[in-house]
């Protein structure tokens, strides 16, 4: 009778061999070992082992790579460009009176990028600007016109160029599925130098200034593509560690030094940028 069952089973087994490969399975793989998706552990054919900090940072979705934005070998070509202008005609701000003044303020800034892996680019970026002021007069008050104390300026010119190169990096991160639009964070190092002109009064007393500049900053954004290969970006600056070194001088004489640094940890809506870029 025994061996009678025993014959029976192995025939069933035979028949159905979908029947025998999830018996052997399950001996494999029993009910209490879970998948490493969702258990945070790998298991192999000796023991469960956790999963390694790449394999975590894989499962979060930032380096998955199956939805490509920016694929390897990719050109990205950009710029932004700014200009303004002010005049003013006896005007008055707050405490300041009398304001006469007329200047502008100009800035281009042109990037270029290479995608060296899916969704990540390095490049580098070319800032100029060029900033005029003219003020003929302003006149500061405080206080009433018998015990109050009054300032004024009168003939006040400026003038200042800036100059700054920066190595970039840049890392997308498409936003689910969709690839119209991404975030990115661009990290920066950049370096500059700048010069400057001051006069004022009657005769002219004249300052003249040089310096240069060394930074390295964070500026996380948003990019849109309108077209398949055109796309606006914003981005604005949340971190960044600045040096500067200015020397000057006054009259042809006198000579001045002025350094700075700097560490700031907070939004600069002074940083804000948009601009337009074209992937090629």
């Amino acid at each position: 009778m025994r061996h009678t069952i025993i014959c029976i089973t192995t025939t069933l087994l035979g028949l159905c061999p979908g029947v025998w490969s999830y018996a052997q399975e399950r001996a494999v793989k029993p009910d209490t070992l879970q998948s490493a998706e969702t258990s945070g552990y790998r298991s192999d054919s000796t023991a469960r082992q956790p999963l390694t900090i790449n394999q975590r940072r894989a499962r979060r979705g930032l380096t998955d790579r199956h939805t490509l934005f920016v694929p390897k070998g990719q050109w990205v070509f950009g710029g932004t460009a700014s200009y303004s202008t002010h005049s003013n005609d006896n005007y008055r701000f707050l405490i300041v009176d009398d304001i006469n003044s007329r200047g502008y303020t100009f800035q281009v800034s042109t990037m270029v990028a290479y995608a060296l892996h899916d969704n990540m680019a390095v490049g580098a970026r070319f800032t100029y600007s060029r900033s005029l002021l003219k003020l003929d007069k302003a006149r500061l008050k405080f206080g009433d016109d018998e015990s109050g104390v009054e300032l004024s300026a009168k003939d006040f010119y400026t003038l200042r160029h800036n100059y700054t190169t920066a190595l970039i990096w840049r890392q997308y991160i498409p936003l689910g599925r969709n690839k119209r639009f991404a975030l990115f964070n661009e990290m920066s190092l950049s370096a500059g130098a700048s010069q400057s002109k001051f006069a004022n009064d009657s005769p002219v007393k004249g300052t003249y200034q040089t310096g240069v500049e060394l930074g390295i900053g964070v500026s996380p954004g948003i990019v849109a593509f309108a077209t398949n290969n055109m796309a606006v970006e914003v981005n604005v600056g949340v971190m960044g560690i600045n040096y500067s070194h200015i020397k000057q001088v006054h009259n042809q004489v006198r000579e001045g030094d002025l350094k700075t640094s700097m560490m700031n940890f907070k939004v600069n809506i002074f940083s804000i940028g948009l601009g337009m870029s074209f992937y090629l």
